[in-house]
């Protein structure tokens, strides 16, 4: 298994035996998701499988079981409150799912981002096979520039939908080939992509230009972000788009120029502290190297987008 904080578990109800099936699927389930109720089709004997991929920043769980129901009460967001998102679809099988009085019917080829922040109900047959991605709230929030519950049917059998859905897929497929920085590197885009997705479902009055120049431009950030030299300005220049235009097409998804390449360098960062051949790179190395004009400058923003400190960062990885 790769190294890192990168971890890949499985969980099979058949290892146990009969009368522990439920009790070891409801506590796996709730160590991986969050406090919920479960309803068994067939409580005297449940099969099950689920196979979880996790770093310190996300989750992917596959899974297949038998026939059940889980449900996030009122009760239960009190007493552990959950704000972070989850990407849910079903590989075969279908889901259904009630949140804020909408119902979604999920099929092979469509999915759902829901919030674990307000009350749900999920249920699935024993046909099913799903996918189900943990995304911290912030990740969602933030480019959204929103706070909202979300069960939106989107479509994954074609255009970025269908991106979204090859990638996450790939992740379970290459589980066992992945390092703690390739897992995040992709979760990342993933959450990115996902982000344009439903931007553009929950915006349909978004100017399609406004769209494609904002994917260019975060292409261009991506590509760009260890330039110390690069701003709002230079991204227009560079791109010969009017700085205006850059500015009103990042507004839409709720950020600017200036977050945007922050956001990436920071991204850069947490890369390279987890990458085994940066570790000869001191903190300031790495702040000069990834366009950040100070050490303390990169610091403060790690902690403040991360929760913990660079130097904590590469101590837990190591």
């Amino acid at each position: 298994m790769p190294t890192g904080s990168y971890v890949v578990e499985t969980t099979r109800t058949a290892e146990v035996e009969v009368r522990e099936q439920t009790d070891l699927w409801s506590e796996r389930v709730g160590a991986y998701q969050t406090r919920l109720d479960y309803r068994y089709a067939r409580a005297e004997v449940f099969r099950g499988e689920m196979i979880r991929q996790r770093s310190d920043s996300y989750q992917v769980v596959t899974w297949h079981s038998d026939q059940i129901e889980y449900v996030r009460t009122p009760g239960l967001i009190r007493q552990m409150p959950d704000p972070d998102y989850r990407l849910l679809f079903p590989l075969a099988g279908e889901l259904l799912l009630r949140q804020d009085d909408q119902e979604v019917r999920l099929t092979p080829g469509t999915g759902s981002l829901l919030t674990l922040g307000a009350p749900f109900e999920l249920l699935h047959g024993a046909s099913l096979r799903g996918v189900i991605m943990s995304i911290p709230a912030q990740e969602i929030d933030g480019p959204l520039n929103r706070k909202a519950s979300l069960a939106t049917g989107l479509d994954l059998s074609k255009g970025l939908g269908r991106v979204v859905h090859s990638m996450v897929r790939g992740l379970n497929a290459e589980r066992g080939h992945l390092t703690t920085s390739q897992f995040d590197a992709v979760c990342d885009r993933v959450v990115e992509l996902l982000c344009m997705l439903a931007c553009g479902d929950d915006r349909p009055d978004v100017p399609g230009h406004l769209t494609a120049v904002e994917a260019v431009v975060r292409r261009h950030v991506r590509d760009h972000a260890a330039d110390p030299d690069l701003s709002g300005a230079s991204m227009a220049r560079a791109l010969g788009w009017s700085l205006r235009q850059i500015q009103l097409a990042l507004q839409h998804v709720g950020t600017t120029p200036r977050d945007l390449i922050r956001e990436e360098r920071l991204r850069l960062v947490r890369e390279r502290l987890l990458r085994a051949d940066c570790e000869h790179m001191t903190i300031t190395d790495l702040a000069y190297a990834s366009g950040f004009s100070s050490a303390s400058a990169m610091s403060t923003a790690f902690r403040r987008r991360f929760g913990v400190s660079p130097r904590e960062m590469r101590s837990k990885a190591r």
